[in-house]
């Protein structure tokens, strides 16, 4: 199952972290080089402005018609550039638009190029009206790329980002990106981009037959007034499987915010689907490191799965970097949340003076009214390294979405830095795995079928239950094999408890989930750990 390569090889420096001062955003184009600021002057809003309304019976439309996957074709000298060369186009932030009302907001539109190809429609809605935004290589530096000649005046653009004044009042700070499929990224305050959200995933497990990306094929971004709080973006999706209408309310802050409203409308019967999907990248964590011999001791975007059920479990799933690859599946009724997460913030835990692991968001997902049954599916893939992502989470319906009957869904995603506080219990902080003997034995080759699991849990209420750590148990379970053994200790280093697990399966091959939680008398203490193993 191949993950587009777009997200990482080619966004990573891209998308990271550009800022400019806010006072040199508005778009500043004279008379005699037309600019953004040249678009044609929106006539008076008629009874019917542009709304997410529009943008549904576009994509109803688009349902009923065959699904087109050309692409046109792009001048040699942009088709055949390398990533570098790619990398070197830059929009001008001179030119940023939407600063015609002073609002807060900024656009900047990304080139074609390299494997960036399809090109993508961006409009600017004023007073209701939409305009498209026409390609000019005047709103371009292109640094040391050379193109030999000019580009076709119909040329589009690849994508488009939104900066906003996010962690300083006088400088624009990229706030959202869209580039490449439905891919999209986000911040919050003191954040670098890791992780990523998707409009919609098609077939990730690929079941008999290759992944789908569905793609976005128009944008609309409303011009903001001066004293917006919020940006509105609408998106128009298409893909083989099915359309889509999409509306994203984004809410800068601390913990951006962005509200998303689907209105989906299948092509032919979708089993495969994920809704809300996430892709992310663990290469080596406290956990799994049986793949290098890197002076860092983690290296990862997310570290870990975390999902509260629709009944009000709280379930936490460590990541790895699988030696194959590996589908969990959580089967629910409309859940209340999911989103990979980084929880290691700690600099001393990661040692990247460049990439800055532990300043990575978690992306954390809240449907909006109920979803019905599904699962929440969790998709780890090998890699050999932290440049490709390997992680995917979604949430997949029960019943396959039918051609011809629309699907409406709303949810919201957030930017989290610190997520401490997400649930009153207490919640895993280290995944630790080990040979299962004591320290120092004899030196005896580790039984291959069996192995010892350590579990941190800190936060919560488990501070008050270090006066009297008996009163607190382990409550373990295994769907195969055998839990030989178990102890709970306090860990003031976490302030919390360190819970061991000592498991043990009947044969090679074999594989179990496992699940552990604190318990003091009926009272349920943490989230519950989750980890599956296979004997080697």
């Amino acid at each position: 199952m191949p993950i587009d390569p777009s997200r990482r090889a080619l966004l990573a420096g891209l998308l990271a972290g550009t800022a400019f001062p806010a006072s040199s955003a508005r778009a500043q184009v004279g008379p005699t080089q037309p600019g953004p600021s040249a678009l044609p002057a929106a006539p008076p809003a008629g009874p019917t402005p542009f709304r997410f309304d529009d943008v549904v019976r576009r994509a109803r439309d688009l349902a009923a018609a065959p699904f087109d996957a050309g692409l046109p074709a792009l001048p040699p000298a942009l088709a055949d550039l390398d990533y570098d060369g790619w990398r070197d186009i830059r929009f001008r932030p001179d030119k940023a638009l939407l600063g015609d009302q002073g609002g807060p907001f900024r656009l900047q539109l990304f080139h074609l190029g390299f494997l960036f190809k399809r090109p993508v429609t961006v409009n600017v809605v004023r007073e209701g009206v939409p305009t498209p935004v026409p390609y000019q290589t005047s709103l371009f530096d292109f640094g040391r790329t050379k193109l030999g000649g000019p580009l076709p005046l119909n040329l589009g653009f690849a994508g488009f980002r939104l900066h906003y004044p996010l962690n300083k009042p006088s400088v624009l700070d990229e706030l959202i990106a869209f580039l490449g499929a439905s891919y999209f990224r986000f911040l919050g305050r003191d954040q670098l981009y890791g992780l990523s959200a998707r409009g919609l995933a098609v077939n990730v497990e690929a079941a008999g037959g290759p992944e789908e990306f569905p793609f976005f094929r128009e944008f609309w971004i409303e011009l903001p007034p001066k004293h917006a709080d919020r940006a509105v973006i609408y998106g128009l999706l298409d893909s083989a499987a099915c359309t889509g209408a999409f509306q994203f309310l984004v809410y800068p802050g601390d913990e951006t915010v962005v509200d998303v409203r689907v209105s989906l409308h299948p092509r032919r019967e979708v089993a495969g689907i994920g809704i809300a999907p996430l892709t992310s990248m663990f290469f080596i964590g406290e956990n799994d490191r049986h793949r290098s011999d890197d002076y860092r001791p983690e290296l990862h975007d997310s570290d870990g799965l975390l999902m509260q059920s629709g009944g009000g479990e709280w379930i936490w799933r460590p990541l790895r970097n699988p030696k194959e690859r590996w589908i969990s599946s959580f089967q629910d009724r409309d859940p209340k949340g999911f989103g990979l997460m980084q929880r290691d913030r700690v600099f001393e835990n990661y040692q990247d003076l460049e990439a800055f692991y532990h300043r990575r968001p978690s992306y954390w997902v809240e449907p909006q009214g109920g979803w019905g049954e599904g699962a929440v599916h969790l998709v780890e893939l090998p890699t050999g390294n932290e440049t490709h992502d390997n992680v995917v989470a979604y949430w997949q319906p029960r019943t396959p979405y039918a051609p011809g009957q629309p699907v409406e869904l709303s949810y919201t995603l957030r930017a989290l830095g610190e997520s401490e506080g997400l649930h009153p219990g207490a919640r895993v902080v280290n995944t630790y795995v080990a040979r299962s003997a004591a320290s120092g034995g004899s030196g005896e080759a580790p039984d291959p079928l069996a192995r010892r699991f350590l579990i941190d849990f800190s936060g919560g209420d488990l501070a008050y239950w270090l006066s009297d750590p008996k009163a607190v148990e382990i409550v373990p379970s295994a769907t195969q094999g055998r839990i030989v053994a178990t102890s709970l200790v306090p860990n003031l280093h976490v302030k919390g408890f360190r819970a061991a697990l000592d498991v043990v399966l009947d044969q090679p091959g074999q594989s179990t989930d496992l699940r552990a939680f604190l318990r003091a008398g009926g009272r349920t203490l943490s989230e519950t750990w989750t980890f599956p193993w296979t004997a080697a």
